[in-house]
């Protein structure tokens, strides 16, 4: 019997931003439909994803309208809501709930933080809730730096936190420099915010030396704070010489304490169009595509057991849930 799988991270909604893009094309993306269902995914968090450029609050209400068209559409996904939590394992179509993946999704550089925030209501209105947010992506931005900066927590970003306090919305370390990190955390600590905290899809810089990995002091409060930490496929971050590394993070979490907090954020993404071409393939065959869960689930449980297998695939991330929407 397949595991159900719930996944953090993947970035659907701007790859449908595209031209002739479809949620079934199997060529494209790693988390089409047909991959997602044979995987037996249960819960898909969808990224609304911006760049620092102009405009880039534009791009991000875009992909929240394609949320909402994807729910309102006859296919076989749905808006996942508090309710869902109790049928999750039963329902045969896929839950789909939004997260935003930089600032820059709702907040340009030029515009008032004041526009910026009016702009991630609307993208709330639009999706129906979000699960968490990432200040930045890879650059620095008007909220603080990016995984490639050492800038930490800007006075714009200080005041995301203060929005997001009690609302139900995990801040996101996947992209966050280790400088922001430890200003997010700092100053959470300080202010005495209520706001969880997660890293969507990241693995381990002690077991794969990479800035998109977490160091393992940042990992350890995720896990005191009963977080999660979603395991990312990209091949690049979790060894570009092995798949068998991607055991070696899971192990290297679990010796921190964290066989509560270890789920999935395999970071599917359209990589036809990426200009670093020594990066391909992007996931190893192992991990390729949403259709491989049971196989990866099986080999989890060969190595860790029955019980951290099903943490691992969903419990840990139902959990969680449960916990932000109490």
């Amino acid at each position: 019997m397949k595991n159900p799988v719930i996944d953090l991270h993947c970035d659907l909604l701007s790859y449908l931003t595209r031209p002739n893009s479809s949620i079934y094309n199997t060529e494209d993306m790693g988390c089409a439909i047909p991959y997602l269902k044979e995987g037996n995914m249960k819960l898909q968090i969808m990224a609304i994803f911006a760049p620092v450029e102009s405009n880039s609050h534009d791009y991000g209400l875009k992909q929240s309208e394609i949320f909402q068209n994807l729910n309102e559409a006859d296919n076989e996904l749905y808006r996942f809501e508090k309710e869902h939590l109790a049928t999750l394992e039963t329902n045969e179509n896929i839950g789909m709930l939004a997260s935003v993946e930089s600032g820059s999704a709702f907040c340009d550089e030029a515009i008032s933080l004041k526009k910026g925030f009016e702009n991630l209501e609307k993208i709330i209105e639009n999706v129906g809730s979000i699960m968490y947010i990432s200040f930045t992506h890879h650059a620095e931005n008007r909220f603080g730096g990016g995984n490639y900066s050492a800038v930490g927590l800007k006075s714009d970003g200080k005041a995301l936190i203060d929005y997001m306090h009690n609302r139900n919305i995990a801040v996101d370390f996947s992209h966050t420099s280790d400088a922001l990190a430890y200003d997010i955390l700092n100053y959470i600590a300080k202010e005495n915010i209520n706001v969880p905290i997660i890293a969507s899809h990241s693995n381990y810089r002690k077991v794969f030396e990479h800035p998109r990995n977490l160091p393992d002091d940042v990992a350890e409060e995720i896990i005191h704070q009963q977080g999660l930490i979603g395991l990312n496929f990209v091949r690049a971050f979790v060894n570009p010489e092995k798949s068998e590394a991607l055991e070696e993070h899971v192990a290297h979490g679990i010796s921190l304490g964290g066989e509560n907090a270890i789920s999935y954020g395999a970071d599917y993404f359209y990589t036809k169009n990426h200009p670093d071409k020594s990066r391909i393939p992007f996931y190893f065959k192992e991990h390729d595509n949403a259709s491989l869960y049971p196989q990866i689930n099986e080999g989890f449980e060969s190595s860790f057991g029955a019980a951290q297998s099903e943490k691992i695939s969903s419990q840990n991330a139902i959990s969680f849930l449960k916990r932000l929407w109490k």
